[in-house]
């Protein structure tokens, strides 16, 4: 922790800005500054930035689709307040662009689906796209628009051509979206767990570039971020999800701490 200002003056005004995509959904980005606080994770004193984006906004649909807290040095000083100010105008556009890049996969993921379904009459794949229709209709309507167009005029007495077949790229990652829990006790939970999550990664990463990283450190790691990743993506009641999240959470930290030790004595 840096001395200087008094705490409860290194803290800036936030963003509040609702902005419309390229496919016209509706979004909302808020963007806070917690000021300093003591990471539990870590036990080191952090600036915190916090980033969540609603889509649909506005709507009965309404939901989270992206969230994320910012670390950076606890340094209490009247220019660092500014150097934050200013990211906080970088993330916002940072965030555009994560989801505008989000919606062009989920385009292409429901112009799949759609093909899909037209060859094979694919439940699952009807399931698929009918729940993005409901989630994300705007996006659905261009993908839905693009495969009209694709497929081209055809004339009134021709029969219907089927829908384009060419396949998507292999490369094209299916995205398995995070549930970000609007009840703000879970979603700090969940924030929590990706953030530890991504550093766990990062130092996994440094002790195989110095080549401290044995298998048995590597699968286990591997098998708690798996677990991770696969319990951020389920919808369940308040009360189990809060449970399951603290074991998540406390797993990941002490795997966290045992590789942060061996890096720091490699």
């Amino acid at each position: 922790m840096e001395k200087g200002l008094a705490r409860h003056l290194c803290q800036v005004t936030g963003l509040n800005q609702n902005f419309t995509s390229k496919v016209g959904t509706p979004y909302h980005v808020q963007i806070e500054d917690r000021g300093p606080l003591l990471d539990a994770a870590s036990e080191q004193w952090v600036r915190r930035v916090n980033v969540i984006v609603y889509a649909n906004y506005g709507e009965p649909n309404a939901r989270i689709i992206h969230g994320r807290d910012h670390d950076f040095p606890d340094v209490r000083t009247q220019e660092h307040n500014r150097a934050v100010e200013a990211r906080i105008q970088e993330l916002a556009l940072e965030v555009r662009r994560v989801v505008e890049e989000r919606e062009e996969r989920l385009v292409r993921r429901v112009k799949a689906l759609l093909r899909e379904y037209h060859q094979t009459k694919s439940e699952e794949a009807k399931r698929e796209f009918e729940e993005a229709n409901s989630l994300y209709p705007f996006v659905f309507s261009r993908a839905f628009y693009e495969l009209r167009v694709e497929k081209g005029p055809r004339p009134a007495a021709e029969p219907e051509a089927p829908l384009p077949t060419q396949p998507e790229p292999e490369t094209e990652v299916i995205e398995v979206e995070t549930v970000y829990p609007l009840d703000a006790v879970l979603r700090e939970k969940v924030l929590e767990i990706e953030r530890v999550a991504f550093e766990l990664r990062e130092d996994i990463e440094q002790l195989k570039v110095r080549g401290r990283a044995d298998d048995i450190l590597l699968q286990s790691c591997g098998k708690l971020l798996g677990r991770a990743r696969e319990h951020l993506h389920r919808n369940e009641s308040a009360d189990f999800a809060a449970r399951r999240l603290d074991m998540t959470r406390n797993s990941l930290v002490t795997a966290w701490r045992q590789v942060r030790a061996l890096l720091l004595r490699a």
